[in-house]
């Protein structure tokens, strides 16, 4: 499929804790594999898929989504740098480890900064990630599925449990949100299609990540 050949463009942020996988997920969803040789994401990565039809049930009508998909770092030195990246997204996938009670506890957290410095109506996904690790030895899980659902549903955002490692709902997890950001932008009447050479809801055609990348 041509890169260019969609009409929605949406920018989505993966957010949480250093170490929860945000950087596998982003991997196994886009490439299909996990990296070859993972280290820490360097302030702001990003990567682009272009999904059609699928399991998004409001794309069956034959509209094409482009998605640009910012993976943030997770370290404290880094928040001046990944906190700007949030302007004009209209998706995140906020991420924590299901072994590590921690990174659920900071999710409040990224929550907030998500929604002071992203788009207003932004579409949230909290994502359990390292259910592998659970499944292996249930002993190792210190965040409870009932926990985070009822997290998840306090604060107005949707819920998946993943594992980038095992590929469990990770495809699902990522085209539901899509799913949901159009969903909402058809029920506001915004389409986030092309205007005056921007897309809405994403950077100007072309432009660049201002931070390094690796």
């Amino acid at each position: 499929m041509a890169e260019d050949d969609y009409e929605q463009f949406y920018k989505v942020v993966l957010v949480g804790d250093a170490t929860v996988g945000k950087t596998h997920l982003l991997s196994r969803y886009v490439k299909s594999r996990l990296p070859k040789a993972p280290t820490a994401t360097v302030g702001v990565e990003f990567a682009t898929r272009i999904v059609k039809r699928g399991p998004i049930r409001k794309l069956n009508n034959g509209k094409k989504v482009k998605a640009q998909i910012w993976d943030t770092a997770g370290q404290e030195r880094y928040k001046a740098i990944t906190s700007t990246h949030y302007r004009r997204a209209v998706g995140a996938l906020l991420c924590y480890d299901v072994t590590k009670e921690t990174t659920f506890k900071n999710a409040a957290k990224w929550m907030e900064e998500l929604r002071q410095s992203a788009e207003p109506d932004i579409v949230i996904m909290l994502v359990g990630n390292k259910v592998d690790l659970a499944d292996k030895d249930p002993a190792s899980r210190q965040v409870y599925y009932d926990a985070a659902q009822e997290f998840a549903n306090l604060n107005g955002l949707f819920f998946f449990e993943t594992s980038a490692v095992a590929d469990i709902n990770v495809k699902e997890a990522f085209e539901r949100l899509l799913h949901e950001i159009y969903d909402q932008g058809t029920r506001s009447g915004h389409t986030n299609e092309a205007v005056d050479g921007l897309r809405i809801g994403g950077l100007p055609e072309g432009e660049k990540p201002t931070s390094s990348c690796c």
